[in-house]
């Protein structure tokens, strides 16, 4: 009788051993995932894009018939990591040596705001409109040269200069500029980077 005693304490501390391992195992598994989903929520999102991240280019040609003629500005992450835009750029003409003319561009509520989270090399684009002066007063609106935009990515405030020579009012006054909030893709139709 002793053996038989002895061969089932020792089954039994064979299942207790493996009921143990079995239970630290368990426990192990979701120990692992909640450090996996803490740590996805600890990870930081893509930091704002800033004028050094992106390169800033015109879709050519725009589209309109009268009235305003829109344009894709484009801005593409040439920076080696994820970047987001949210909302408007700030956007207004610019003369010879940088000089603003005319207002800054309003801001076309066509849309609403959303965050676009540019991959490295992937571009968003944003709608300009852009009046001809002609529309306006010569005493409202004179007109004037324009070599090119002036831009502020959405939530920054250091901008760059895209060149692209237009007719402009030469003082603020109407708006004869809008532009939409950034939309992820690009904004040319049958275009693809």
């Amino acid at each position: 009788m002793n053996v038989l005693h002895a061969l089932r304490q020792r089954k039994f501390q064979a299942l207790a051993a493996t009921a143990i391992v079995a239970g630290a195992v368990a426990a192990a598994v979701p120990a692992a995932s909640a450090s996996t989903a803490a740590d996805a929520a600890t990870s930081a999102p893509a930091p704002k894009c800033t004028t050094s991240d992106l390169r800033v280019w015109m879709g050519v040609p725009g589209d309109g018939t009268a009235g305003p003629i829109y344009y894709a500005l484009e801005l593409s992450n040439i920076s080696n990591h994820a970047c987001t835009l949210y909302g408007y750029p700030g956007v207004s003409a610019v003369g010879v040596g940088g000089k603003q003319l005319g207002s800054a561009a309003r801001r076309d509520a066509v849309q609403p705001k959303r965050l676009v989270t540019l991959a490295k090399g992937a571009t968003a684009h944003v709608s300009v409109g852009i009046t001809d002066p002609g529309f306006f007063s010569p005493s409202a609106c004179p007109r004037a040269d324009a070599i090119g935009l002036r831009v502020y990515p959405p939530n920054d405030y250091s901008s760059t200069i895209v060149e692209f020579p237009f007719s402009a009012c030469g003082k603020k006054g109407p708006s004869f500029l809008s532009v939409t909030v950034a939309i992820a893709g690009v904004g040319i139709p049958g275009y693809n980077v």
